[in-house]
């Protein structure tokens, strides 16, 4: 499956250069030329990483991240022609993963891009783990909460486990069908639906609950 990236810069020859370089190291690449483009193109969803200008001409790559970080832990690499200490400390402490000083190589970039994707990937499921009440049982496939089991389809046991094996990180509606169905052609409905359900199946429940919260534009998280 290609990742796929939004490049979020306002240089057309920049962008179009680095493009055509990160499609052919073997991703899809949406570009926004803004911050309103790059805003809209994030809470589509379906995006792995993002790389970020701080210059852009309707606003500040960093507010845009400082918004980002307010709901998601989507992967962001900062790109800038802005190298001193105090400008790469404060997209660093906003909630960038990456800072890269213009000009750079689009090989560097895509190691980085590659670096980053391989530290965001969620933990390998254990055989057993527990988020608050939730306990998952990988080896039975069984999910339950304070010793009660839920009576879970088997798709609805996938959702619950992918959500409680990375607690507090939003995944997209593709990112699930991806993973769950092995297919972003499903309609996000397919995961609404799931989502509803199993949101029941936990409130029915005697003991509180891990919850499935939406966020707004990107996707779905666990909170414990």
């Amino acid at each position: 499956m290609r990742p796929h990236l939004a490049l979020i810069e306002d240089d057309p020859d920049f962008a179009l250069m680095c493009r055509s370089y990160l499609e052919r190291a073997g991703f899809t690449v949406t570009w926004a030329m803004d911050a309103r483009a790059g805003k809209a193109v994030l809470y589509e969803g379906g995006i792995d990483l993002a790389v970020l200008d701080l210059g852009l001409p309707d606003g500040s790559g960093l507010e845009l991240l400082r918004a980002l970080r307010s709901t998601s832990r989507l992967p962001v690499i900062v790109v800038s022609g802005r190298g001193a200490e105090a400008d790469r400390v404060a997209g660093l402490e906003i909630g960038a993963d990456d800072y890269l000083v213009k000009p750079f190589s689009q090989r560097e970039l895509v190691a980085r891009i590659h670096a980053v994707l391989r530290r965001s990937q969620p933990p390998d499921v254990p055989t057993l783990f527990q988020v608050g009440a939730l306990r998952i049982d990988s080896a039975a496939r069984q999910a339950s909460v304070d010793g009660v089991v839920l009576m879970l389809r088997p798709k609805e046991y996938a959702l619950l486990e992918m959500l409680a094996a990375a607690p507090g990180r939003v995944f997209s509606a593709e990112q699930l069908l991806e993973r769950i169905w092995g297919t972003s052609w499903q309609q996000a409905a397919t995961v609404v639906e799931h989502v509803y359900r199993l949101r029941g199946k936990l409130a029915g429940l005697p003991a509180p609950a891990p919850r499935i919260t939406t966020v707004r534009g990107y996707g779905y998280r666990l909170d414990p």
